[in-house]
């Protein structure tokens, strides 16, 4: 896979690589890469960058409608069997003592 020269300068060497893609090398032929790379990159307008586009705002009621289905449904899955027990008996207790009014 030979690399194909694009661009020399005094401070750097642009190369295509077999795969499109472009490599970067130094005055002192070390490779160059990261954010220098592209910045070089750019600077001769061999790449184009574009920014990430933003994420769609959520509506806020539809948040808080989940959030809330998640924390009891957490609150149920943290119950023992002991505090559900409990749970249970107080909520029987509790149509006992309507029931007797």
């Amino acid at each position: 896979m030979a690399m194909k020269l694009v661009k020399k300068t005094s401070e750097y060497s642009i190369f295509k690589r077999g795969d499109e893609r472009y490599a970067v090398k130094g005055a002192n032929r070390q490779p160059i890469n990261g954010e220098e790379k592209a910045r070089i990159l750019l600077a001769e307008d061999l790449i184009k960058v574009t920014l990430p586009a933003e994420k769609p705002a959520e509506e806020p009621e539809a948040a808080e409608s989940s959030d809330e289905a998640s924390a009891e449904a957490e609150a149920s899955a943290e119950e023992s069997p002991a505090e559900a027990a409990a749970t249970e008996e107080a909520a029987g207790e509790a149509e006992a003592d309507e029931e007797a009014k």
